[in-house]
């Protein structure tokens, strides 16, 4: 007599176990994603005491972003100012940062040089992005403000008093110069990781035919980290665009005449502020569209999607 044996479905535990992941993004980002671009809509915000709406009003909070004679904006686009704001200083600190970090990872993996202790080094160099931003914001105006140690230095010399916030360029470099100092680590271990993964076995063979250094970077480095560099252009184009803490707390909220602003710091006047969800959701959705914009351009621009695999069929 044959006995039945009950086979054990272990596909149901499975499900249990990625069931978590998926409800708290349902429940905490895709709930407020649609709610947001539903409320961008619709007319929805506070008076006083009063709420008003919410009342369907098509396009028109998007209209009015773009009206300067509109209360948002008076006088100016007020969302073209503040992007235009973000994307300076996101350019001023992400192009060094690329650099500079491209720099260090081609030194630091490099079999000629044999730098010792790279533990040490990678240590090192990503300790800045463990601290909080709001506390680099608050060193840097301790630093740099008008009776700081940066002042004390000049004033010792003979130099007269600098008022680094005042000023549009001083205060967008020291925005810069804070995301470039709490990132660069990152992006120089990732960029790192990268060329850790091509295969050695080019960089000896291109060594036996005598190439230079500057040969083999940019003939078989460059080509062959370029889907890290996408990567890490992206990332940060995306961290970019949501700058606010730094700006927010370095200098009062974007001064000086609002030329240190952001994107986020004008989406949180009009949600901490007026309470006017119809105006944020609509900023959010133009942001999310901005920045997927970008992140194509700068795909496509530092391409490396299907080129070559073409280039090699061609020559077949």
């Amino acid at each position: 007599m044959n006995k039945k044996h009950k086979s054990v479905s272990y596909a149901k535990w499975g499900y249990i176990f990625i069931a978590p992941f998926f409800i708290v993004y349902i429940v905490f980002s895709l709930i407020p994603l649609i709610s947001t671009f539903t409320y961008s809509f619709f007319e929805y915000y506070e008076r006083g005491l009063d709420v008003v709406g919410p009342n369907f009003v098509g396009f028109k909070n998007y209209a009015d972003l773009f009206d300067p004679s509109s209360y948002i904006n008076n006088g100016e686009i007020s969302i073209l100012t503040y992007a235009g704001n973000t994307m300076i200083m996101w350019i001023m600190g992400a192009i060094p940062q690329l650099l500079f970090s491209l720099m260090l990872a081609v030194i630091f993996t490099s079999a000629r040089l044999r730098i010792k202790g790279q533990r040490f080094f990678k240590t090192v160099i990503y300790m800045p992005n463990l601290i909080m931003a709001a506390a680099f914001a608050m060193l840097f105006f301790a630093l740099f403000n008008t009776v700081g140690p940066v002042n004390q230095i000049i004033t010792s010399m003979g130099g007269e008093t600098v008022r680094f916030f005042d000023m549009t360029v001083s205060a967008r470099t020291l925005v810069a110069a804070i995301n470039f100092i709490m990132w660069f680590g990152n992006t120089t271990i990732l960029l790192m990781a990268g060329i850790m993964g091509i295969d050695q076995s080019l960089f000896e063979a291109a060594a036996i035919d005598g190439a230079t250094s500057w040969q083999v970077f940019y003939k078989i480095t460059i080509p062959l980290l370029m889907p890290i560099m996408v990567y890490v252009a992206i990332t940060s184009l995306i961290g970019g665009l949501q700058m606010f803490d730094v700006p927010q707390i370095l200098t009062n909220r974007g001064e000086p005449g609002n030329s240190c602003k952001t994107l986020i710091m004008f989406l949180n006047d009009y949600i901490s502020g007026s309470k006017n969800y119809g105006v944020s959701g609509a900023i959010s959705v133009l942001v999310f569209i901005i920045t997927g914009v970008l992140s194509i351009f700068v795909f496509k621009t530092m391409g490396w999607s299907g080129k070559k695999s073409k280039k090699s069929k061609k020559g077949v």
